[in-house]
Protein backbone atom coordinates (compact mmCIF):
# COMPACT_ATOMS: atom_id res chain seq x y z
CA UNK A 1 0.00 0.00 0.00
CA UNK A 2 1.48 3.32 -1.03
CA UNK A 3 1.83 5.91 1.76
CA UNK A 4 0.11 8.61 -0.30
CA UNK A 5 -2.94 6.41 -0.85
CA UNK A 6 -3.08 5.57 2.85
CA UNK A 7 -2.87 9.25 3.83
CA UNK A 8 -5.69 10.13 1.41
CA UNK A 9 -7.83 7.39 2.91
CA UNK A 10 -7.21 8.61 6.45
CA UNK A 11 -7.97 12.25 5.60
CA UNK A 12 -11.23 11.20 3.97
CA UNK A 13 -12.31 9.10 6.96
CA UNK A 14 -11.46 11.85 9.43
CA UNK A 15 -13.57 14.30 7.41
CA UNK A 16 -16.56 11.93 7.54
CA UNK A 17 -16.15 11.48 11.30
CA UNK A 18 -16.02 15.26 11.80
CA UNK A 19 -19.39 15.55 10.03
CA UNK A 20 -20.69 12.82 12.34
CA UNK A 21 -19.53 14.68 15.46
CA UNK A 22 -20.97 18.02 14.30
CA UNK A 23 -24.29 16.34 13.47
CA UNK A 24 -24.25 14.69 16.92
CA UNK A 25 -24.33 18.16 18.46
CA UNK A 26 -27.28 19.14 16.23
CA UNK A 27 -29.36 16.05 17.06
CA UNK A 28 -31.77 16.93 19.85
CA UNK A 29 -34.73 14.59 19.39
CA UNK A 30 -35.94 11.52 17.50
CA UNK A 31 -37.28 13.56 14.57
CA UNK A 32 -33.82 15.11 14.16
CA UNK A 33 -32.16 11.68 14.37
CA UNK A 34 -34.57 9.98 11.94
CA UNK A 35 -35.56 12.76 9.48
CA UNK A 36 -33.31 15.74 10.23
CA UNK A 37 -36.34 17.87 11.06
CA UNK A 38 -37.58 17.72 7.42
CA UNK A 39 -35.01 20.34 6.45
CA UNK A 40 -33.19 18.92 3.39
CA UNK A 41 -32.72 21.22 0.41
CA UNK A 42 -33.14 19.84 -3.13
CA UNK A 43 -29.42 19.31 -3.78
CA UNK A 44 -28.71 17.42 -0.56
CA UNK A 45 -31.95 15.43 -0.85
CA UNK A 46 -31.18 14.43 -4.45
CA UNK A 47 -27.54 13.42 -4.04
CA UNK A 48 -28.04 11.76 -0.67
CA UNK A 49 -30.94 9.75 -2.13
CA UNK A 50 -28.82 8.78 -5.13
CA UNK A 51 -25.74 7.90 -3.10
CA UNK A 52 -27.71 5.85 -0.58
CA UNK A 53 -29.48 4.13 -3.48
CA UNK A 54 -26.44 3.15 -5.51
CA UNK A 55 -24.17 1.69 -2.81
CA UNK A 56 -21.10 -0.39 -3.56
CA UNK A 57 -22.84 -2.11 -6.45
CA UNK A 58 -22.40 1.06 -8.56
CA UNK A 59 -18.60 0.96 -8.31
CA UNK A 60 -18.14 -2.77 -7.76
CA UNK A 61 -21.20 -4.82 -8.76
CA UNK A 62 -22.26 -2.97 -11.94
CA UNK A 63 -18.75 -2.58 -13.45
CA UNK A 64 -18.17 -6.24 -12.55
CA UNK A 65 -21.37 -7.27 -14.34
CA UNK A 66 -20.44 -5.21 -17.42
CA UNK A 67 -16.92 -6.66 -17.36
CA UNK A 68 -18.29 -10.21 -17.19
CA UNK A 69 -21.15 -9.87 -19.69
CA UNK A 70 -20.57 -6.72 -21.76
CA UNK A 71 -23.54 -4.58 -22.76
CA UNK A 72 -26.04 -7.15 -21.43
CA UNK A 73 -25.76 -5.12 -18.23
CA UNK A 74 -27.45 -2.16 -19.94
CA UNK A 75 -30.92 -3.67 -19.36
CA UNK A 76 -30.43 -3.40 -15.63
CA UNK A 77 -29.54 0.27 -16.08
CA UNK A 78 -32.59 0.96 -18.25
CA UNK A 79 -34.86 -0.47 -15.58
CA UNK A 80 -33.18 1.50 -12.80
CA UNK A 81 -33.29 4.82 -14.63
CA UNK A 82 -36.98 4.45 -15.49
CA UNK A 83 -37.81 3.29 -11.97
CA UNK A 84 -35.91 6.12 -10.32
CA UNK A 85 -37.58 8.75 -12.50
CA UNK A 86 -41.07 7.38 -11.82
CA UNK A 87 -40.27 7.26 -8.11
CA UNK A 88 -39.29 10.93 -8.10
CA UNK A 89 -42.28 11.83 -10.29
CA UNK A 90 -45.09 9.96 -8.57
CA UNK A 91 -43.93 9.19 -5.03
CA UNK A 92 -41.66 12.02 -3.81
CA UNK A 93 -44.03 14.97 -3.57
CA UNK A 94 -47.14 13.00 -2.60
CA UNK A 95 -45.29 11.07 0.12
CA UNK A 96 -43.75 14.27 1.51
CA UNK A 97 -47.21 15.80 1.75
CA UNK A 98 -48.97 12.73 3.09
CA UNK A 99 -46.46 11.81 5.81
CA UNK A 100 -46.77 15.26 7.34
CA UNK A 101 -50.56 15.20 7.18
CA UNK A 102 -50.72 11.66 8.60
CA UNK A 103 -49.75 12.69 12.14
CA UNK A 104 -46.27 13.82 11.07
CA UNK A 105 -45.08 10.25 10.35
CA UNK A 106 -41.29 9.94 10.55
CA UNK A 107 -40.75 6.30 9.50
CA UNK A 108 -42.32 4.09 6.84
CA UNK A 109 -44.06 1.83 9.41
CA UNK A 110 -45.20 4.98 11.21
CA UNK A 111 -46.77 6.23 7.96
CA UNK A 112 -48.55 2.94 7.30
CA UNK A 113 -50.06 2.95 10.79
CA UNK A 114 -51.16 6.59 10.61
CA UNK A 115 -52.35 6.39 6.99
CA UNK A 116 -54.78 3.55 7.83
CA UNK A 117 -55.49 4.49 11.48
CA UNK A 118 -54.34 1.05 12.61
CA UNK A 119 -54.87 1.03 16.38
CA UNK A 120 -53.79 -2.63 16.60
CA UNK A 121 -50.22 -1.66 15.61
CA UNK A 122 -49.93 -4.91 13.62
CA UNK A 123 -49.24 -3.00 10.40
CA UNK A 124 -46.39 -1.07 12.05
CA UNK A 125 -44.81 -4.17 13.60
CA UNK A 126 -45.02 -6.33 10.46
CA UNK A 127 -43.53 -3.61 8.25
CA UNK A 128 -40.76 -2.98 10.80
CA UNK A 129 -39.95 -6.71 10.80
CA UNK A 130 -39.66 -6.65 7.00
CA UNK A 131 -37.28 -3.68 7.27
CA UNK A 132 -35.05 -5.45 9.79
CA UNK A 133 -34.91 -8.73 7.85
CA UNK A 134 -34.13 -7.35 4.40
CA UNK A 135 -31.89 -4.51 5.58
CA UNK A 136 -29.72 -7.07 7.34
CA UNK A 137 -28.99 -8.58 3.92
CA UNK A 138 -28.56 -5.13 2.38
CA UNK A 139 -26.11 -3.97 5.06
CA UNK A 140 -24.27 -7.25 4.64
CA UNK A 141 -23.80 -6.51 0.91
CA UNK A 142 -22.15 -3.21 1.80
CA UNK A 143 -19.88 -4.88 4.33
CA UNK A 144 -18.82 -7.40 1.67
CA UNK A 145 -18.02 -4.49 -0.64
CA UNK A 146 -15.99 -2.85 2.13
CA UNK A 147 -14.15 -6.09 2.77
CA UNK A 148 -13.26 -6.43 -0.93
CA UNK A 149 -11.93 -2.86 -0.91
CA UNK A 150 -9.84 -3.20 2.25
CA UNK A 151 -8.70 -6.69 1.25
CA UNK A 152 -7.40 -5.55 -2.12
CA UNK A 153 -6.07 -2.15 -1.02
CA UNK A 154 -4.37 -3.10 2.24
CA UNK A 155 -3.58 -6.75 1.52
CA UNK A 156 -5.67 -7.98 4.46
CA UNK A 157 -7.47 -11.27 4.88
CA UNK A 158 -11.19 -11.13 4.07
CA UNK A 159 -12.25 -11.49 7.70
CA UNK A 160 -9.90 -8.78 9.00
CA UNK A 161 -10.96 -6.45 6.19
CA UNK A 162 -14.61 -7.16 7.00
CA UNK A 163 -14.22 -6.20 10.67
CA UNK A 164 -12.15 -3.05 10.09
CA UNK A 165 -14.43 -1.84 7.30
CA UNK A 166 -17.50 -2.40 9.48
CA UNK A 167 -16.04 -0.40 12.37
CA UNK A 168 -15.24 2.51 10.06
CA UNK A 169 -18.62 2.49 8.39
CA UNK A 170 -20.89 2.34 11.44
CA UNK A 171 -19.05 4.84 13.63
CA UNK A 172 -20.41 8.14 12.27
CA UNK A 173 -23.91 6.70 11.76
CA UNK A 174 -23.95 5.89 15.48
CA UNK A 175 -23.09 9.49 16.28
CA UNK A 176 -24.85 11.74 13.84
CA UNK A 177 -28.11 10.19 12.72
CA UNK A 178 -29.96 11.55 9.70
CA UNK A 179 -28.11 14.86 9.34
CA UNK A 180 -24.73 13.10 9.38
CA UNK A 181 -26.03 10.52 6.92
CA UNK A 182 -27.52 13.09 4.52
CA UNK A 183 -24.57 15.50 4.45
CA UNK A 184 -21.94 12.77 4.21
CA UNK A 185 -24.00 11.16 1.45
CA UNK A 186 -24.06 14.48 -0.40
CA UNK A 187 -20.26 14.75 -0.42
CA UNK A 188 -19.87 11.04 -1.08
CA UNK A 189 -22.21 11.36 -4.06
CA UNK A 190 -20.00 14.09 -5.51
CA UNK A 191 -16.91 11.91 -5.02
CA UNK A 192 -18.59 8.90 -6.67
CA UNK A 193 -19.61 11.10 -9.62
CA UNK A 194 -16.04 12.37 -10.01
CA UNK A 195 -14.62 8.83 -9.96
CA UNK A 196 -17.12 7.47 -12.50
CA UNK A 197 -16.36 10.30 -14.92
CA UNK A 198 -12.57 10.25 -14.53
CA UNK A 199 -11.77 6.53 -14.75
CA UNK A 200 -13.70 5.84 -18.00
CA UNK A 201 -12.08 8.85 -19.71
CA UNK A 202 -8.54 7.85 -18.70
CA UNK A 203 -9.14 4.17 -19.51
CA UNK A 204 -10.42 5.02 -23.01
CA UNK A 205 -7.43 7.32 -23.62
CA UNK A 206 -5.07 4.52 -22.51
CA UNK A 207 -6.73 2.17 -24.99
CA UNK A 208 -6.29 4.63 -27.87
CA UNK A 209 -9.66 6.40 -27.96
CA UNK A 210 -13.29 5.40 -28.29
CA UNK A 211 -12.94 3.79 -31.73
CA UNK A 212 -9.90 1.78 -30.71
CA UNK A 213 -11.58 0.65 -27.49
CA UNK A 214 -14.68 -0.55 -29.34
CA UNK A 215 -12.53 -2.37 -31.92
CA UNK A 216 -10.50 -4.12 -29.21
CA UNK A 217 -13.65 -5.29 -27.41
CA UNK A 218 -15.18 -6.48 -30.70
CA UNK A 219 -12.02 -8.35 -31.66
CA UNK A 220 -12.05 -10.21 -28.35
CA UNK A 221 -15.72 -11.23 -28.66
CA UNK A 222 -18.38 -9.33 -30.66
CA UNK A 223 -21.07 -10.52 -28.25
CA UNK A 224 -19.74 -8.13 -25.60
CA UNK A 225 -21.13 -5.23 -27.66
CA UNK A 226 -24.50 -6.87 -28.37
CA UNK A 227 -26.97 -6.14 -25.54
CA UNK A 228 -29.31 -8.96 -26.60
CA UNK A 229 -26.73 -11.59 -27.53
CA UNK A 230 -26.84 -13.76 -24.42
CA UNK A 231 -30.00 -12.64 -22.64
CA UNK A 232 -33.39 -14.29 -22.88
CA UNK A 233 -36.74 -12.54 -22.79
CA UNK A 234 -37.11 -13.49 -19.13
CA UNK A 235 -33.57 -12.26 -18.55
CA UNK A 236 -34.42 -8.82 -19.96
CA UNK A 237 -37.64 -8.71 -17.90
CA UNK A 238 -35.71 -9.62 -14.77
CA UNK A 239 -33.09 -6.93 -15.33
CA UNK A 240 -35.57 -4.18 -16.26
CA UNK A 241 -37.74 -5.20 -13.29
CA UNK A 242 -35.10 -3.83 -10.93
CA UNK A 243 -36.81 -0.51 -11.57
CA UNK A 244 -39.89 -1.73 -9.67
CA UNK A 245 -37.81 -1.86 -6.53
CA UNK A 246 -37.52 1.91 -6.18
CA UNK A 247 -41.05 2.43 -4.91
CA UNK A 248 -40.39 0.35 -1.79
CA UNK A 249 -36.85 1.20 -0.65
CA UNK A 250 -37.15 2.79 2.83
CA UNK A 251 -33.66 4.33 2.75
CA UNK A 252 -34.55 6.18 -0.48
CA UNK A 253 -38.11 7.26 0.19
CA UNK A 254 -37.21 8.64 3.63
CA UNK A 255 -35.28 11.32 1.69
CA UNK A 256 -38.59 12.28 0.09
CA UNK A 257 -40.16 12.51 3.55
CA UNK A 258 -37.31 14.76 4.76
CA UNK A 259 -37.17 17.21 1.85
CA UNK A 260 -37.85 20.80 2.88
CA UNK A 261 -40.96 21.36 0.74
CA UNK A 262 -42.90 19.74 -2.08
CA UNK A 263 -41.92 22.78 -4.17
CA UNK A 264 -38.30 21.56 -4.03
CA UNK A 265 -39.12 18.18 -5.58
CA UNK A 266 -38.85 19.09 -9.31
CA UNK A 267 -35.39 20.62 -8.81
CA UNK A 268 -34.30 17.66 -6.67
CA UNK A 269 -35.54 15.26 -9.35
CA UNK A 270 -33.47 17.03 -12.02
CA UNK A 271 -30.33 16.92 -9.87
CA UNK A 272 -30.88 13.32 -8.86
CA UNK A 273 -31.62 11.94 -12.33
CA UNK A 274 -28.69 13.83 -13.93
CA UNK A 275 -26.32 12.42 -11.31
CA UNK A 276 -27.70 8.92 -11.73
CA UNK A 277 -27.60 8.74 -15.54
CA UNK A 278 -24.01 9.98 -15.80
CA UNK A 279 -22.86 7.70 -12.96
CA UNK A 280 -24.48 4.58 -14.41
CA UNK A 281 -23.06 5.21 -17.88
CA UNK A 282 -19.62 5.68 -16.29
CA UNK A 283 -19.92 2.41 -14.38
CA UNK A 284 -20.85 0.49 -17.54
CA UNK A 285 -17.90 2.00 -19.41
CA UNK A 286 -15.52 1.05 -16.57
CA UNK A 287 -16.59 -2.59 -16.94
CA UNK A 288 -16.52 -2.70 -20.74
CA UNK A 289 -13.12 -0.98 -21.03
CA UNK A 290 -11.80 -3.51 -18.54
CA UNK A 291 -12.44 -6.30 -21.05
CA UNK A 292 -9.56 -5.34 -23.42
CA UNK A 293 -7.44 -3.58 -20.78
CA UNK A 294 -7.10 -6.73 -18.67
CA UNK A 295 -7.19 -9.15 -21.60
CA UNK A 296 -3.72 -10.46 -20.80
CA UNK A 297 -4.57 -11.06 -17.15
CA UNK A 298 -8.31 -11.67 -16.91
CA UNK A 299 -9.91 -10.97 -13.56
CA UNK A 300 -13.00 -13.13 -13.89
CA UNK A 301 -11.76 -16.73 -13.85
CA UNK A 302 -15.33 -17.78 -13.08
CA UNK A 303 -15.41 -15.75 -9.86
CA UNK A 304 -17.88 -12.84 -9.65
CA UNK A 305 -15.99 -11.47 -6.64
CA UNK A 306 -12.92 -11.05 -8.84
CA UNK A 307 -14.76 -9.28 -11.65
CA UNK A 308 -16.20 -6.89 -9.07
CA UNK A 309 -12.66 -5.63 -8.40
CA UNK A 310 -12.25 -4.12 -11.88
CA UNK A 311 -12.80 -0.54 -10.61
CA UNK A 312 -10.25 -1.08 -7.84
CA UNK A 313 -7.62 -2.34 -10.28
CA UNK A 314 -8.21 0.58 -12.62
CA UNK A 315 -7.80 3.05 -9.75
CA UNK A 316 -4.51 1.39 -8.75
CA UNK A 317 -3.03 1.11 -12.23
CA UNK A 318 -4.08 4.28 -14.05
CA UNK A 319 -3.30 7.00 -11.50
CA UNK A 320 -0.62 8.25 -9.15
CA UNK A 321 -1.08 7.20 -5.49
CA UNK A 322 -2.71 10.47 -4.39
CA UNK A 323 -5.43 10.31 -7.05
CA UNK A 324 -5.73 6.56 -6.55
CA UNK A 325 -6.45 7.16 -2.88
CA UNK A 326 -9.26 9.56 -3.76
CA UNK A 327 -10.77 7.11 -6.24
CA UNK A 328 -10.60 4.23 -3.80
CA UNK A 329 -12.21 6.49 -1.20
CA UNK A 330 -15.06 6.85 -3.71
CA UNK A 331 -15.75 3.12 -3.32
CA UNK A 332 -15.81 3.53 0.43
CA UNK A 333 -18.13 6.52 -0.13
CA UNK A 334 -20.54 4.35 -2.11
CA UNK A 335 -20.52 1.72 0.60
CA UNK A 336 -20.83 4.11 3.52
CA UNK A 337 -23.53 6.24 1.87
CA UNK A 338 -25.85 3.24 1.63
CA UNK A 339 -25.03 1.39 4.83
CA UNK A 340 -25.46 4.50 6.96
CA UNK A 341 -28.94 5.10 5.51
CA UNK A 342 -29.94 1.47 5.95
CA UNK A 343 -28.66 1.30 9.50
CA UNK A 344 -30.48 4.51 10.31
CA UNK A 345 -33.82 3.23 8.95
CA UNK A 346 -33.32 -0.08 10.76
CA UNK A 347 -32.42 1.55 14.06
CA UNK A 348 -35.38 3.92 13.81
CA UNK A 349 -37.62 0.88 13.24
CA UNK A 350 -36.24 -0.64 16.43
CA UNK A 351 -36.64 2.56 18.44
CA UNK A 352 -39.91 3.96 17.12
CA UNK A 353 -41.73 0.88 15.84
CA UNK A 354 -40.73 -1.76 18.40
CA UNK A 355 -39.32 -0.22 21.57
CA UNK A 356 -41.74 2.70 21.82
CA UNK A 357 -44.75 0.99 20.25
CA UNK A 358 -44.57 -2.19 22.33
CA UNK A 359 -42.42 -1.71 25.43
CA UNK A 360 -42.11 1.99 26.36
CA UNK A 361 -44.96 4.12 25.05
CA UNK A 362 -43.82 7.03 27.27
CA UNK A 363 -40.14 6.82 26.29
CA UNK A 364 -38.39 10.18 25.99
CA UNK A 365 -36.83 11.39 22.74
CA UNK A 366 -33.35 11.15 24.25
CA UNK A 367 -34.01 7.55 25.28
CA UNK A 368 -35.28 6.65 21.81
CA UNK A 369 -32.24 8.22 20.13
CA UNK A 370 -29.94 6.05 22.23
CA UNK A 371 -32.03 2.96 21.55
CA UNK A 372 -31.63 3.77 17.86
CA UNK A 373 -27.87 4.16 18.24
CA UNK A 374 -27.48 0.82 19.98
CA UNK A 375 -29.73 -0.66 17.31
CA UNK A 376 -27.10 0.38 14.77
CA UNK A 377 -24.53 -1.74 16.61
CA UNK A 378 -26.81 -4.79 16.97
CA UNK A 379 -27.88 -4.83 13.33
CA UNK A 380 -24.28 -4.34 12.22
CA UNK A 381 -23.12 -7.36 14.22
CA UNK A 382 -25.77 -9.57 12.59
CA UNK A 383 -24.84 -8.25 9.12
CA UNK A 384 -21.14 -8.91 9.81
CA UNK A 385 -21.93 -12.52 10.70
CA UNK A 386 -23.99 -12.87 7.52
CA UNK A 387 -21.20 -11.38 5.40
CA UNK A 388 -18.68 -13.72 7.03
CA UNK A 389 -20.92 -16.73 6.41
CA UNK A 390 -21.49 -15.61 2.83
CA UNK A 391 -17.74 -15.62 2.24
CA UNK A 392 -17.47 -19.12 3.67
CA UNK A 393 -20.13 -20.41 1.28
CA UNK A 394 -18.97 -18.35 -1.73
CA UNK A 395 -22.34 -16.58 -1.84
CA UNK A 396 -21.31 -13.11 -0.83
CA UNK A 397 -21.09 -11.27 -4.11
CA UNK A 398 -22.21 -7.67 -3.73
CA UNK A 399 -24.74 -7.92 -6.56
CA UNK A 400 -26.36 -11.13 -5.26
CA UNK A 401 -26.94 -9.75 -1.77
CA UNK A 402 -28.23 -6.43 -3.09
CA UNK A 403 -30.54 -8.24 -5.52
CA UNK A 404 -32.24 -10.22 -2.74
CA UNK A 405 -32.77 -7.24 -0.41
CA UNK A 406 -33.83 -4.93 -3.27
CA UNK A 407 -36.42 -7.46 -4.43
CA UNK A 408 -37.71 -7.97 -0.89
CA UNK A 409 -38.34 -4.28 -0.27
CA UNK A 410 -39.64 -3.63 -3.76
CA UNK A 411 -42.27 -6.36 -3.53
CA UNK A 412 -43.23 -5.87 0.14
CA UNK A 413 -43.46 -2.06 0.24
CA UNK A 414 -43.57 -0.85 -3.38
CA UNK A 415 -47.20 -1.74 -4.18
CA UNK A 416 -48.35 -0.63 -0.71
CA UNK A 417 -46.69 2.78 -1.09
CA UNK A 418 -48.16 3.36 -4.55
CA UNK A 419 -51.68 2.23 -3.69
CA UNK A 420 -51.68 4.13 -0.39
CA UNK A 421 -50.76 7.35 -2.20
CA UNK A 422 -53.11 6.99 -5.17
CA UNK A 423 -56.05 4.74 -4.23
CA UNK A 424 -58.42 6.38 -1.78
CA UNK A 425 -60.37 3.15 -1.10
CA UNK A 426 -57.40 1.09 0.03
CA UNK A 427 -57.72 -0.11 3.63
CA UNK A 428 -55.37 -1.37 6.35
CA UNK A 429 -56.18 -5.04 5.74
CA UNK A 430 -55.21 -4.59 2.11
CA UNK A 431 -51.94 -2.93 3.14
CA UNK A 432 -51.09 -5.75 5.56
CA UNK A 433 -51.94 -8.39 2.96
CA UNK A 434 -49.75 -6.63 0.40
CA UNK A 435 -46.72 -6.40 2.68
CA UNK A 436 -46.92 -10.04 3.80
CA UNK A 437 -47.65 -11.37 0.30
CA UNK A 438 -44.81 -9.42 -1.29
CA UNK A 439 -42.22 -10.38 1.32
CA UNK A 440 -43.21 -14.06 1.47
CA UNK A 441 -43.33 -14.38 -2.33
CA UNK A 442 -39.76 -13.03 -2.66
CA UNK A 443 -38.40 -15.43 -0.03
CA UNK A 444 -40.27 -18.49 -1.31
CA UNK A 445 -39.65 -17.77 -5.00
CA UNK A 446 -35.93 -17.31 -4.34
CA UNK A 447 -35.68 -20.61 -2.49
CA UNK A 448 -37.66 -22.50 -5.11
CA UNK A 449 -35.45 -21.06 -7.85
CA UNK A 450 -32.26 -22.03 -6.02
CA UNK A 451 -33.65 -25.53 -5.43
CA UNK A 452 -34.54 -25.78 -9.17
CA UNK A 453 -38.26 -26.34 -8.43
CA UNK A 454 -38.95 -23.39 -10.73
CA UNK A 455 -37.50 -24.39 -14.14
CA UNK A 456 -36.74 -20.82 -15.31
CA UNK A 457 -34.95 -17.80 -13.89
CA UNK A 458 -37.16 -14.81 -13.19
CA UNK A 459 -36.17 -12.12 -10.70
CA UNK A 460 -38.31 -12.65 -7.60
CA UNK A 461 -39.43 -9.02 -7.51
CA UNK A 462 -41.67 -9.65 -10.55
CA UNK A 463 -44.01 -12.26 -9.02
CA UNK A 464 -43.67 -10.54 -5.63
CA UNK A 465 -44.84 -7.17 -6.98
CA UNK A 466 -47.71 -8.72 -8.96
CA UNK A 467 -49.01 -10.91 -6.13
CA UNK A 468 -48.71 -8.09 -3.58
CA UNK A 469 -50.72 -5.75 -5.83
CA UNK A 470 -53.43 -8.37 -6.31
CA UNK A 471 -53.57 -8.97 -2.55
CA UNK A 472 -53.98 -5.24 -1.86
CA UNK A 473 -56.85 -4.94 -4.33
CA UNK A 474 -58.61 -8.14 -3.24
CA UNK A 475 -58.47 -7.55 0.53
CA UNK A 476 -59.34 -3.87 0.20
CA UNK A 477 -62.43 -4.71 -1.86
CA UNK A 478 -63.71 -7.41 0.50
CA UNK A 479 -62.84 -5.44 3.63
CA UNK A 480 -64.49 -2.41 5.18
CA UNK A 481 -64.45 0.89 3.31
CA UNK A 482 -62.11 3.53 4.78
CA UNK A 483 -63.76 5.85 7.34
CA UNK A 484 -64.31 9.53 6.63
CA UNK A 485 -61.20 10.62 8.60
CA UNK A 486 -58.95 8.58 6.29
CA UNK A 487 -60.70 9.84 3.16
CA UNK A 488 -60.37 13.44 4.35
CA UNK A 489 -56.62 13.03 4.91
CA UNK A 490 -56.26 11.44 1.48
CA UNK A 491 -58.01 14.39 -0.12
CA UNK A 492 -55.80 16.86 1.77
CA UNK A 493 -52.63 15.03 0.72
CA UNK A 494 -53.69 15.14 -2.93
CA UNK A 495 -54.50 18.85 -2.74
CA UNK A 496 -51.15 19.63 -1.12
CA UNK A 497 -49.20 17.67 -3.73
CA UNK A 498 -47.63 20.25 -6.06
CA UNK A 499 -46.55 17.56 -8.50
CA UNK A 500 -50.05 16.34 -9.39
CA UNK A 501 -53.30 18.15 -10.26
CA UNK A 502 -56.11 17.86 -7.79
CA UNK A 503 -58.30 14.75 -8.20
Amino acid sequence: MDTATLVTFIVYLVAMLVIGVVSYRLTNNLSDYVLGGRSLGPGVAALSAGASDMSSWLLLGLPGLAYATGLDAIWLCVGLIIGAYLNWKFVASRLRSYTEIANDSITVPDFFENRFKDSSRVLRIVSALVILVFFTFYVSSGLVGGALLFQETFGMSYNAALLIGAIVIISYTFLGGFLAVSWTDFFQGLLMFFALVLIPIVAIVELGGIGSTVDQVRNMDPSYLNPVDSVTTLGVISLVAWGLGYFGQPHIITRFMAIRSTRDVPRARFYGMSWMIVSIIGAIIVGVTGIPYFAGDPLIAGDINQSEKVFIFFADLLFNPWVSGILLAAILSAIMSTIDSQLLVSSSALAEDFYKAIFRKDATDKELVWVGRFGVVIISIIAILLAYQGNQTEGASVLNLVSYAWGGFGAAFGPVILFSLYWRNMNGIGALAGIITGAVTVVVWKQLTVAKFIPFNLYEIVPGFIFASLAIILFSLIGNSPPKAILDEFKEAVENDNEKPQT
